[in-house]
């Protein structure tokens, strides 16, 4: 199947989305102007830091949206995006499914898997512990990561008003630690922002350094942002910015 977008997923959604609004989105605090790329400041912006090539990943993420996720500057699927090559993102909603996100999950060469926490679902559709990678590629197919990405309410209704979702294997993870998110507040420890859930999905696949190259990326963009926030000067050696670094120049070891 080819990719319905041309460049980046998110990018591609925000234009539509823009393209749709009877009135201008302006981000909390958002009279500055941002990069285009990064949706940072430009003093602040870290498009010289985005990790090139993308990641070389088996797996695909497919980004279910809630209405206004694409336009929020602080949004973290754009960057998985940035990097999984093979990124889709599609606007939510009850009423109405984009034909492209039903092909896109009926393409035999992908296998989904819709995370969402398993205290929610019934036992027999849960899977735990891993994606076994190797079983799938011998059949011929990649997983395929379902994302809900927006708000812990909006999270839930796009799971429980999304019956294209109910034939799909639900991937719970159980990370073992809380979110170092530090963007948005979340009332439980244990919800986990979207790109922090991607990087576990690429570990849970066996893909530990494309994981771990997504959750640095995340920090590196979380520290700037959050630079950018507090009005600090500018810098290209934070703690994130050097462990960055470090992964580009180390090659990936096998699964």
């Amino acid at each position: 199947m080819d990719i319905p977008f041309d460049g980046h997923a998110v990018a591609a959604l925000r234009a539509e989305r823009l393209a749709a609004s009877s009135k201008p989105f302006v981000a909390r605090g958002g009279a500055a102007g941002r990069c285009t790329r990064c949706r940072l400041p430009p003093a602040h912006c870290i498009c010289d830091l985005r990790p090139a090539p993308a990641l070389d990943s088996r797996a695909g993420m497919c980004l279910l949206m809630g209405d206004i996720e694409a336009l929020k500057p602080s949004n973290t699927g754009w960057l998985i995006a940035d990097l999984v090559p093979d990124t889709w993102a599609f606007a939510w909603s009850r009423t109405r499914v984009d034909d492209r996100l039903l092909a896109l999950l009926d393409d035999p060469q992908w296998q989904p898997y819709v995370v969402f926490p398993g205290e929610f679902v019934t036992p027999p559709r849960v899977v735990t512990d891993q994606v076994d990678g190797d079983a799938l590629a011998q059949a011929g197919r990649r997983p395929l990561f379902v994302l809900l990405d927006g708000t812990w309410t909006e999270a839930r209704k796009m799971f429980n008003k999304s019956p294209y979702l109910a034939r799909f294997h639900v991937l719970s993870l159980q990370p073992g630690r809380a979110s170092g998110y530090r963007l948005r507040r979340s009332v439980r420890e244990d919800h986990f922002c979207t790109a922090e859930v991607a990087a576990f999905c690429l570990a849970l696949a066996g893909e530990a350094h494309a994981g771990e190259l997504l959750a640095t990326w995340l920090d590196v963009f979380s520290t700037h942002y959050l630079d950018a926030k507090r009005h600090l000067r500018p810098s290209r050696d934070t703690e994130a910015d050097r462990r960055l670094r470090s992964l580009v120049q180390a090659p990936a070891l096998p699964a």
